[in-house]
């Protein structure tokens, strides 16, 4: 099949769960922070368990590990598009809630600049999204009863730009500058059972747009059938360029409140270790830390507080170069803990994975199948918890672009 034909077609299909999206998420705790947060992994990656600071491959796209984007082939465009379906389970003063959402994950690209020394990759990947509708009941001296009805959306994106560069032939660099921009609205209603008391509302709208740099290096080395790769990743904490706040509350009047700049984003630094035997069995562990505690969230520190995660990963090929269609089927494992960043959850989060890499023509270019399922538990003070379950599907797709066909 033609090449640009294929992309063509694979942006449509994806296009067309994009529109079909209202939000990337549906999760109660998406209100707290900016939202739920992205790692920017390849959908090959995020079977893993979410691995991919310590990964370096010529087969998937790392925005998460700007020093990987060399492992790339020295002739070979890389293209990489991904959609989801997201399918969340809550329950809420009401009862059980099912939630089903489509969404374009990602779109990226990769391709050397000077042979294997210099390559460069680009792409537009989420950064948070905010979703989520639900109730809870309340009452004071059992003489007033009320909800709380929480409802908001929107989100943060970002578009990269990233060179990696092979100072020697086992270290590699890189950085990736980010343009971050998007906005979300949160609103918080109380309402009485009982007529003679008056309720209130509260909304908050946050627009912002930045610009932000990520750091990778990667130490890697081949004895045999053996590589073992060290990768480490930091971002310093960074005030957004532009930011702006409105807060409306509607007690006996209105009453409007806006803050300009009064937002930051946190220091983040991780590191991640892989092992690769004879390009058939892969594992990987990562850890990454982002610290929240001394970041400005409206213009206050200590309101937030770090978020840790840990991942492990596991990917088995039988055979890369086999006859076989079995053979060279990749398949992923792996499982994943992390805490909210938020003051007010203290129950973690856990992650297990799967998924399968399906090879078309050759065995770089593969559709990529992932399921992930998340539970999070109770939040304080809050009787909700939540099960959710999303399916990724990416077109990985290299063409070698850079030699001229004989005639």
């Amino acid at each position: 099949m033609n090449f640009k034909r294929y992309i063509v077609i694979v942006v449509a299909a994806m296009m067309a769960v994009g529109a079909w999206a209202q939000n990337a998420t549906s999760s109660p705790s998406s209100r707290f922070g900016y939202g739920e947060l992205n790692d920017n992994l390849p959908t090959a990656y995020r079977a893993m368990g979410g691995v991919g600071l310590g990964m370096r491959s010529n087969k998937a796209i790392n925005p998460a590990q700007p020093a990987s984007y060399t492992a790339c082939d020295s002739m070979t465009f890389m293209f990489d598009i991904a959609g989801s379906f997201l399918y969340t389970n809550y329950g809420d003063s009401y009862g059980e809630r099912n939630r089903l959402n489509g969404n374009l994950e990602y779109v990226t690209m990769q391709f050397p600049l000077w042979r294997q020394h210099i390559a460069f990759s680009a792409g537009v990947t989420p950064y948070s999204a905010v979703g989520y509708n639900f109730s809870l009941m309340d009452s004071i001296n059992s003489d007033y009863h009320f909800t709380h009805t929480y409802s908001g959306e929107g989100g943060f994106t970002q578009v990269y730009g990233g060179l990696s560069f092979n100072i020697c032939d086992w270290v590699a660099l890189g950085v990736n500058a980010y343009y971050m921009f998007g906005d979300m609205t949160k609103l918080r209603t109380q309402t009485f059972a009982e007529t003679s008391a008056k309720g209130a509302s509260q909304k908050d709208y946050l627009s912002i747009s930045s610009l932000r740099l990520r750091y990778g290096m990667q130490f890697f080395h081949t004895f045999g059938k053996h590589t073992v790769v060290l990768g480490g990743v930091f971002e310093n904490k960074q005030r957004f360029s532009n930011s702006h706040h409105e807060q409306i509350e509607t007690t006996t009047n209105d009453t409007v409140s806006t803050m300009d700049n009064a937002f930051e984003l946190p220091m983040m630094y991780g590191a991640g270790v892989s092992y690769n035997y004879a390009d058939r069995l892969t594992v990987a562990l990562d850890y990454q830390c982002q610290d929240w505690t001394k970041t400005a969230y409206f213009d206050k520190q200590d309101v937030l507080r770090a978020r840790q995660r840990w991942a492990l990963g596991l990917e088995y090929r039988h055979d890369p170069l086999g006859r076989g269609y079995i053979d060279r089927v990749c398949w992923r494992l792996g499982a994943n803990y992390s805490n909210s960043y938020a003051m007010t959850s203290d129950i973690p989060e856990f992650g297990l994975s799967l998924g399968f890499g399906l090879p078309l023509r050759t065995v770089a270019t593969m559709i990529n199948l992932t399921v992930e399922y998340a539970h999070r538990g109770a939040l304080k003070q809050e009787a909700l918890s939540e099960n959710a379950l999303r399916l990724v599907i990416s077109a990985a797709i290299s063409e070698n672009w850079f030699f001229k066909r004989k005639l």
